[in-house]
Order: C-alpha cells, then structure tokens, then sequence
C-alpha cells in the first residue's frame, strides 16, 4: 500500500541522534553513524522527528510501505513507561489522528494499564494537569480575539492571529477553527515586507503560510489544503505572495488544491512588492511540481 512515511537522506545525516527521542514508536535507530528507519511497521508518518534534526535530513514522502500498526506500537511503547505513553497519545491528538488515539486507548484498556492524564486539545482527560503536549507546534489552538485600545499603541500594533499554528506543515486539517472560516493563504515573507499585515489582511482570518521555494513538499501541501478545503465550509480564500516568480507557486499550491477537492471557494489575490506594496491581481506564476524551484532574482 501507498503511505505517507519518513525518509531519511543519509548524505544530510550526521548521526547526532537528536530525532530519537521524538519518535516514541521507535521506528529509528542509530545505526553504522546514521538515523536509520527500521520498520515500516512502527512509523506512522506523522514526521515528529523532522523538527528535532539540525541537518533538515528528515522529510515526509509517499512511497510503497506496509501498513501502520496501532496495536503494535502500544506493545513497543508500553515497557517504556507512563511518560514516553503520554507523549505518545498527544503526539496522535496533536496531528489529529483521532482512529489511532482511539485503538491506543482500547490497547491501555484491554491490557489494564492505567491512562495517563495527558493534553486532548479540547479537554483534558485525567484528574491531574497535563503538562505540555509533545508537539506543542502542532498542538491546534484558536487565540481569542482582544479588544485593542482605541488609541496609542496597542490599536495600531494589536495582533489579529486567530489561531495557531500557521505553518501549513503543521496545521491540522481537521482542526476546528477551520469551520466556516475567511482563510488568508500566505507567501512566508509577506508578513516581513508589508508593514500593517496584521491590520489590512489579518484582521478576520484564518491564516496559513508557507514558502513554495524552500518547503519540499509541494505535494503535500496540495494533499493537505485539500483536505481542509474537503472537511470544512470554506467562505473565502486570500492569497498573498511576493513579487518574485517563485513566491506565485503559493497561489498553484490553493488552485491544485481546490481540483483535487472538487471545490468552488472564492478566491482573491494580491502581489506584495519588495517595497511593500500590494498591488491587486495575480502575477505570472510557475506551474507544476517543481514550483518552488525557480532561479533566484
């Protein structure tokens, strides 16, 4: 079967072993001075280690794997203690794979073994505070909404984030401040060139961002924006992007993302010069997968 599944680029791999520990399942290991991927079995692909590797070794692709096995990492992680548990549980919360949360729990349940008090997002299962989730970056949050002075300055300067996290390797798509949301698709530099973001395109919105040029996979941005375009009434789409040709790889990205959906969403876009201007309209933008690849300006 097809499966989105950890892979490791050996020439980037300097062995440190700093990805270890964020991967509870103990799919890697060290071996001959490199992190190596020892079963397809245990790796969910869910890339916690990705964040934890100096090098950027460690990325998430599509490839032929066997099947992930719920049950059989419980029996893996079980012997290591309630802690590397309780990572565990919010590690699967945390990228909103409620099914796997489910069989884990049914695991701890048909073998007697306690469950531990540990973060749901929502609520908190357990007597006891939860300490901090595993993935704390992926952890979905909605920010309320403050009211700003009217004056001075905390009106000019207010945040309008609504939600967190904004890296669209990181959100979750079944999060649910995506729910009949105004999303505001964004180029990564956008918010450094154009001065008032917050107040001229934030202020209401749900926000994602990302970088066509740096982020590797493209493909799974377009996979993911379709699954929250797919899961969730979406009222608008504002895409922004600098004037450089690779930065309109962000408005490929939300238009191969709608076909693949199947879905008609209103969709505006702006051009942000290096100036930091917004002009109205779209830019010439590359096609194809290799969006991010232009040459630089």
């Amino acid at each position: 079967m097809k499966r989105k599944i950890i892979d490791i680029d050996e020439e980037k791999c300097t062995g440190c072993g700093l990805c270890i520990p964020d991967c509870p399942e103990g799919a890697l290991q060290i071996i001959d001075g490199k992190a190596r991927l020892v079963s397809d079995l245990f790796c969910d692909g869910l890339g916690a280690c990705i964040g934890t590797c100096p090098e950027g070794a460690i990325s998430v692709i599509e490839r032929e794997a066997g099947p992930y096995d719920e049950k059989a990492v419980m029996a893996k992680i079980v012997p290591q203690g309630m802690g590397v548990i309780k990572a565990h549980l919010e590690h699967l919360l945390g990228h909103g794979e409620e099914g796997l949360y489910r069989q884990a729990i049914e695991y701890l349940d048909e073998h007697g073994i306690p469950i531990p008090p540990h973060e749901t997002g929502a609520a908190r299962a357990g007597p006891a505070p939860a300490a901090p989730a595993a993935c704390p970056g992926t952890m979905a949050r909605s920010i309320p909404e403050r009211e700003a002075a009217e004056t001075g300055r905390a009106a000019r300067f207010g945040s309008a984030l609504r939600q967190w996290p904004v890296q669209l390797t990181l959100v979750n798509p079944a999060a649910p401040y995506f729910d009949d949301a105004d999303l505001l698709v964004s180029g990564d530099c956008v918010p450094f060139a154009y001065p008032e973001f917050h107040r001229d395109f934030l202020q209401g919105k749900i926000l994602i961002i990302f970088c066509p040029k740096l982020d590797a996979d493209i493909e799974g941005y377009v996979t993911k924006l379709a699954e929250i375009f797919s899961r969730h009434t979406i009222r608008s789409i504002t895409v922004l992007h600098m004037e450089v040709p690779c930065c309109g790889g962000v408005r490929y990205v939300v238009d191969e993302a709608l076909k693949r959906a199947k879905k008609e969403i209103p969709v505006a876009e702006q051009t942000i010069t290096l100036q930091g201007e917004a002009v109205e309209g779209s830019m010439v933008r590359p096609r194809g997968p290799g969006v991010g690849h232009c040459r630089d300006m």
